[in-house]
C-alpha cells in the first residue's frame, strides 16, 4: 500500500511558515481586450504554511495548482495577473488541506514599444511587472484572499546635493574672474550644473481589491515620471544630450523620488479605499559611493491622503 509520507508526523514538530517552490517558468498569455494580447513568460513564487504535526507539503501540488489554472483561465481569458495570482492561492488552499496560509509572487520582463525623445527612433524598452496574492483561512474554513500589483521601472537621478556644491564653487570662480551678479544669475540659467548621476529603480505596489482595477501602465507611468528622468535603449546625440540636460535641471534625492511616486499615486488612484495597501520602494545605485541610497514608505491610502491632505 502506498504511504503518505508527507502526511506523518516530523521527527521535529515545529510549523514552517512558508514552504514552496520558487524560479518556477510558465508561459502566459495577458488579454487586453480589443488589443494584442501579450505573451509573457514570468516567474513563480508559491508557497503554504505547514502544520508542525504534518512532515511535509505535496510539493508535486503546487506546480499542478499553477499549470490548471493558467489552462482554465486561458479558456475564460484573464485581463491581468492579479486575476491570475488570486485564482492560484484559491487553487493552493483546495490541494493542500492542511495550510491556513498561501501566497503566489508572479513576477517578469514587460516589454513595451517607445521612442526617443528628440528623433522619435523607435525600440524597446522592459521593466517589471509583479502580481502578489496571499491568503488566510480561519478555523472556521473560511478564506480571506487580498492581492496587489506593481510594477519595478529603472530611470536616472541627478543628485542635488553635489549639483549646489558645483554650483556654490563655480559663483565663487566667475567672481574670481570678474563678472557681475546680474552676469552670473545669466550664465548659469544659461547653463547645466554638473552634478553625479544614479541608476534609480523605483518599485510601487497596489493593493487591488474585489471590485476594483489597477492599471500596471499608469503604475509603470507613475515610476517613470517620478525621477530626474527617464532612459531609453536607443539614443541618438541629439537624445542623449537632452536626456543628460533634463536630467540635470531635474535633480532629486532618493527620497524626493519616493515622495513623487506617492503623491502621484494618490492623485491618479483617488477612486481606491482608504484601507487599500500602497508599497513604495526606492533604490539608487550610486555612481560615487560603494553604497546605493534606498527610501521606502509602505501605508494605506487613506493614510497617504490625510498626510497630504488630499
Amino acid at each position: 500500500m502506498f504511504c503518505d509520507v508527507q502526511a506523518t508526523e516530523p521527527d521535529i514538530k515545529i510549523s514552517l511558515t512558508r514552504v514552496g517552490i520558487t524560479n518556477l517558468k510558465k508561459l502566459v498569455k495577458i488579454y487586453r481586450g480589443n488589443k494584442r494580447p501579450i505573451i509573457l513568460l514570468p516567474t513563480f513564487e508559491v508557497f503554504v504554511d505547514l502544520p508542525s504535526s504534518q512532515k511535509g507539503i505535496h510539493m508535486s501540488r503546487s506546480p499542478e495548482v499553477i499549470e490548471e489554472v493558467i489552462e482554465n483561465l486561458v479558456i475564460k481569458e484573464t485581463y491581468g495577473l492579479e486575476e491570475l495570482s488570486m485564482g492560484i492561492v484559491k487553487k493552493l488552499f483546495e490541494k493542500h488541506e492542511y495550510a491556513s496560509r498561501a501566497e503566489v509572487l508572479i513576477y517578469g520582463d514587460y516589454v513595451m514599444e517607445e521612442k526617443s525623445p528628440v528623433t522619435n527612433k523607435e525600440s524597446q524598452e522592459i521593466c517589471k511587472i509583479i502580481s502578489r496574492a496571499y491568503g488566510i483561512k480561519d478555523s472556521e474554513g473560511n478564506i480571506c484572499i487580498k492581492k496587489m500589483v506593481g510594477a519595478e521601472v529603472v530611470g536616472i537621478t541627478a543628485c542635488p546635493c553635489a549639483q549646489n556644491l558645483l554650483k556654490e564653487k563655480a559663483i565663487e570662480n566667475l567672481k574670481e574672474k570678474g563678472f557681475s551678479d546680474e552676469d552670473i544669475i545669466k550664465i548659469l540659467d544659461s547653463v547645466v550644473v554638473a552634478t553625479h548621476n544614479q541608476r534609480g529603480i523605483g518599485t510601487v505596489m497596489i493593493e487591488v481589491p474585489n471590485g476594483y482595477n489597477v492599471s500596471i501602465g499608469k503604475i509603470i507611468n507613475i515610476i517613470k515620471k517620478s525621477m530626474s528622468g527617464e532612459v531609453y535603449e536607443l539614443l541618438k546625440r541629439v537624445d542623449e544630450s537632452y536626456v543628460v540636460e533634463m536630467a540635470h535641471r531635474n535633480p532629486k534625492f532618493v527620497e524626493d523620488c519616493a515622495r513623487e511616486m506617492i503623491k502621484k499615486i494618490v492623485e491618479e488612484f483617488k477612486y481606491l479605499p482608504d484601507d487599500a495597501q500602497v508599497l513604495v520602494r526606492q533604490v539608487n545605485k550610486e555612481s560615487i559611493h560603494r553604497h546605493d541610497a534606498f527610501a521606502e514608505r509602505h501605508s494605506t491610502m487613506g493614510e497617504l491622503r490625510r498626510e497630504l491632505n488630499m
